[in-house]
């Protein structure tokens, strides 16, 4: 296929795509109109500008930054300081603009981290592929369990381990609902569904009847009755996983395993 070639008049245009964590896209261009390149249908946002953008060979965790303007509907400020767009693909093309025939340049592919506003601005860290050879090859002995509840390698199935409730009332990290709730949600999730902080989630750390203590102070207010969902919890302990769940095939820990607290046991303990 053609490649974008050089002219005396430059027509090129950046475009961004976008693709969030839980399934939403956005797709902007720096050009002053819509453009469609391939499937892909971009957006006019001007202010959308990368900074200098380098690559060279070896596996060295390589990032770039990127900066906008909050001018588009879909990328807006309070999205942004949610963190709804953290963690998003995002694929940075050059394309030209006047033919739209020649196959657009990838120039830098990542994942969305850091993302900072200020004013009618926003900057963000574009962190490549390489960047995940930061992460362990393989996982440290633990005597708690590894795997997080429902997942892939704990297999147990979470249909019927969730309960609906309305939020009553909020202070700082304290929801109280018009349910009681149970130790059995003691380390669950509670997710918001609606309200200003819908589709966010936390760690519940509390449990005292209808008043719920979780990790993360929601970053928008809570508003009474706003719908929440708790799922049910685990302490990743293998009493746990086997009396509770019957899963300790699936345990993914090692509890018998000697740790260096062994050398601050006392003798016969």
């Amino acid at each position: 296929m053609s490649r974008i070639t050089d002219d005396p008049l430059t027509t090129l245009a950046f475009c961004w795509r976008i693709e969030r964590p839980d399934g939403g896209g956005l797709g902007l261009t720096s050009h002053d109109g819509p453009l469609r390149v391939g499937d892909d249908h971009y957006l006019p946002s001007p202010g959308m500008v990368p900074a200098a953008i380098s690559h060279s060979l070896g596996l060295d965790p390589q990032s770039t930054e990127i900066a906008g303007a909050l001018s588009s509907d879909a990328l807006s400020e309070s999205d942004l300081t949610l963190g709804r767009w953290d963690g998003s693909r995002v694929t940075l093309l050059a394309a030209d603009w006047a033919t739209l025939e020649s196959e657009p340049v990838v120039l830098a592919e990542g994942e969305l981290a850091d993302v900072t506003t200020s004013g009618d601005s926003f900057n963000a860290e574009l962190r490549g592929a390489a960047w995940k050879l930061n992460e362990p090859a393989c996982p440290s002995t633990s005597p708690h369990c590894r795997a997080e509840l429902g997942d892939k390698a704990c297999r147990i199935d979470l249909a019927g381990r969730t309960v609906r409730a309305a939020v009553v009332s909020w202070d700082t990290v304290e929801i109280e609902i018009d349910v009681d709730g149970d130790d059995r949600f003691l380390f669950g999730r509670l997710r918001y569904l609606s309200g200003a902080n819908c589709g966010m989630d936390t760690v519940i750390l509390g449990v005292d009847g209808a008043t719920l203590r979780v990790r993360d102070m929601p970053r928008a207010d809570v508003e009474i009755g706003t719908i929440v969902e708790l799922r049910e919890g685990c302490d990743k302990r293998l009493q746990t996983c086997s009396a509770r769940f019957a899963n300790a095939v699936n345990f993914r820990g090692e509890p018998h395993l000697p740790g260096m607290d062994l050398l601050t046991r006392y003798p016969g303990v």
